[in-house]
């Protein structure tokens, strides 16, 4: 069997290929088992009462142990705990966080879901939300009182992709003892580190970039230091969660070839979103790695690289029909919601439908694609067709800020 690794001194890379292989817990195969299991039995009746050992299967066998050790090999941290699905840790984030009387300061760009519960649980719960303004940076200071309990960032936002000053927020929350978390799942925890911009944990929707073939649902929050983990795994089990042992296996599978797929994934979509900002019928490209974006410096200063989705925005003027039949033509993009998976998707937002904090001005139609890994000239011929179904129409003045 091989001997244990410190993967700490290799590449990103490696650190994929070999991350959660521990041969005792596969007994010499390259994966680890998958165990269908709830039960586990003891010999000794004072091991099932009062000591720190496993005693119910819902925490996790080897297969969920070796995706933790997966991602914090990635991403960094001090632990990752699981969850059913990508909105399951980010409510698992905002509990473990959430305090009666409490108040949580939510960036105005974050995921639909996330907002909604909110809006309604935490409420329920007695937790006040309120929104803020994504490019707000250091001056979040202002926000923050005795009663907040906790910032929920998410950098890019997955609608109009701004880009938050992470560490500037991360400062401010800390001189107040207010915790921090972050939706990192644009990133795949590959081109961001939360934990180095002094973020204290980190959400991921595994079922995106991680699992990457849109046949899994899973998520996690990773914790910058061990007290961390332990508050979030106590919440953890206090919910009754779990993370089924197929899932985990699938994404685990996916974490495998996880960047060649980002590194492949994020060229094709800067290559489509520069030439999107050529053509005559698109308005503006949404993309942080590009030039135009107003983020590009943050970008470019806290991220090492870009994943598959952005957005574009339409000349003004499209009537629903042509918008219509401009997506019912595509063949190579379906539209549906996810993203981060093999194929291509599209699909129409409205980024204002929720936004109480900031506010959005398009300059027509907004159009959020996730690049898979099809051709980038296919994918490319298959949308100038669709563009073509718009009519022509006079370009208009480009916006020159967002």
């Amino acid at each position: 069997m091989p001997k244990p690794i410190d993967l700490s001194a290799l590449s990103l890379e490696t650190r994929l290929a070999l991350a959660g292989r521990d041969p005792a817990r596969s007994e010499g195969a390259v994966n680890p088992a998958i165990h269908r299991a709830s039960t586990l039995l003891f010999d000794d009746p004072d091991d099932l009462y009062g000591k720190p050992n496993k005693t119910y299967a819902l925490e996790g066998m080897a297969v969920q142990e070796a995706l933790r050790d997966a991602l914090v090999a990635v991403e960094g941290g001090a632990g990752a705990t699981l969850a059913p699905s990508g909105l399951g840790a980010c409510t698992l984030a905002l509990l473990t966080l959430a305090k009666d009387g409490g108040e949580m300061l939510v960036a105005d760009s974050v995921y639909g879901p996330t907002r909604r519960f909110c809006d309604t649980m935490l409420r329920r719960f007695g937790v006040r939300t309120r929104y803020y303004d994504p490019r707000i940076g250091g001056d979040i200071a202002a926000l923050i009182t005795d009663q907040t309990c906790g910032i929920f960032l998410e950098s890019p936002g997955s609608g109009a992709f701004e880009l938050q000053d992470a560490p500037a927020i991360a400062a401010a929350a800390r001189a107040r003892g207010a915790p921090t978390v972050i939706d990192n799942t644009w990133s795949a925890g590959v081109y961001f580190k939360p934990f180095a911009h002094g973020i204290d944990l980190s959400v991921q929707a595994l079922t995106k970039y991680q699992a990457g073939h849109s046949d899994a649902f899973m998520g996690a929050v990773l914790s910058a230091t061990p007290e961390w983990d332990n508050r979030v795994r106590t919440a953890y089990k206090q919910l009754g969660l779990g993370a089924g042992p197929d899932d985990a296996y699938l994404v685990l599978r996916g974490m495998r070839t996880l960047l060649l797929r980002l590194e492949r994934q994020g060229a094709a979509a800067l290559e489509i979103a520069r030439w999107l900002e050529a053509h005559p019928k698109v308005a503006r490209v949404i993309h942080p790695a590009l030039e135009s974006h107003p983020d590009h410096a943050i970008w470019k200063r806290d991220f090492s690289g870009a994943s598959g989705l952005f957005a574009f925005e339409l000349q003004p003027g499209v009537s629903a029909e042509r918008l219509r039949a401009m997506l019912q033509s595509l063949a190579l993009f379906g539209m549906g919601f996810s993203w981060g998976g093999y194929e291509s998707l599209i699909a129409p937002v409205n980024v204002n439908v929720t936004r109480t904090a900031s506010r959005w001005a398009p300059a027509g139609e907004t159009i959020r694609v996730s690049i898979g890994l099809e051709n980038p000239a296919d994918l490319r011929a298959d949308l100038e067709q669709a563009l073509d179904r718009l009519g022509w129409r006079r370009p208009s003045p480009r916006p020159h800020a967002f």
